[in-house]
């Protein structure tokens, strides 16, 4: 047993990048797991890992070690799975983090439903739109929305969003209606913008018609990285703002917000559940994974 543990405390400094993190991962002191992994290396008389001030970094020998490591650790909880758990009934903790609005306005609101279908399923659900590293976060599985270019990690396409520009009826009534999507980039008109938390940048609107894209970044002098923040820009006033039209369609029902170039449509985004392929698919990354799909699908957002 000790063996494993520390086959796993090793593992875990791997995909972290940091005794400390792992350790948190873990739940155990830094100084537990730091024996862990120095009585791993003792037993196996081959440095696994270099430390300095600054970083911890594999060797070679311990990179060839992990491989194997992973490989044996999945099998060991893939036979865990199959021997405690019958199939029939998926049960255990699931750690997701899924993106702000598909959270609050999809995901959240049809829980109840996933709970009476699996109620031995215990779900931690992050819910941010921060970029998220699976394997730092000890993260089981991510709902990202947009593309995924990380060929590290498997990604299943699960649903689609369009996406709606509109403004407030103050917003419209102080700076007038803008008649064309280039008018966003003149006064009198502001948009609000939608920066990457990841690179610090704002996207652009896109606009598509007759097969044309067309990209405007918008006049801005407020940007966001909070979906419920840009929705809240959008619905005080602050300018012309670009969202999914599941969050904006309960405020253009009530006339709160006015949509704009009807004319030009509003871009799809895919909609990923990724995970690492170092992970085991247990049967409850499975039911989940194909429960929101269904969610996804039955607002109309599947593929």
């Amino acid at each position: 047993m000790d063996r494993i543990v520390q086959m796993r405390a090793f593992a875990r400094v791997v995909e972290t990048g940091s005794f400390t993190k792992a350790a948190e991962s873990m739940d155990l002191p830094k100084a537990s797991l730091t024996r862990l992994v120095q009585a791993l290396e003792a037993r196996l008389r081959v440095q696994l890992l270099t430390r300095t001030t600054r970083k911890v970094t594999v060797t070679q020998d311990g990179a060839a070690y992990y491989e194997r490591t992973i490989a044996l650790l999945s099998e060991l909880e893939a036979i865990d799975q199959g021997m405690l758990h019958d199939n029939s009934r998926p049960r255990g903790r699931l750690r997701v983090d899924v993106t702000t609005l598909t959270g609050s306005k999809v995901l959240i609101p049809a829980m109840a439903d996933f709970h009476a279908r699996y109620p031995e399923i215990e779900v931690a659900l992050g819910v941010s739109d921060r970029s998220i590293d699976l394997l730092e976060d000890n993260v089981d599985l991510v709902l990202r929305v947009g593309r995924v270019d990380d060929p590290g990690l498997v990604a299943r396409r699960v649903g689609q969003i369009r996406f709606r520009i509109c403004a407030s009826p103050d917003y419209l009534q102080q700076h007038g209606i803008p008649r064309q999507p280039e008018d966003l980039d003149a006064a009198p008109h502001w948009s609000v913008g939608y920066f990457s938390p990841r690179t610090g940048r704002a996207f652009p609107f896109t606009f598509w018609r007759d097969g044309t894209c067309l990209e405007i970044q918008g006049r801005r002098r407020l940007d966001v990285n909070d979906s419920n923040a840009y929705l809240a820009a959008g619905l005080s006033g602050l300018g012309v703002v670009q969202l999914a039209a599941y969050a904006v369609e309960e405020h253009m029902a009530s006339g709160a917000l006015v949509p704009l170039f009807e004319e030009w449509e509003g871009p799809d985004i895919p909609v990923h559940i990724v995970y690492s392929p170092n992970r085991y698919v247990s049967s409850r990354m499975r039911v989940f994974v194909e429960w929101v799909a269904e969610t996804l699908k039955k607002r109309g957002l599947g593929v």
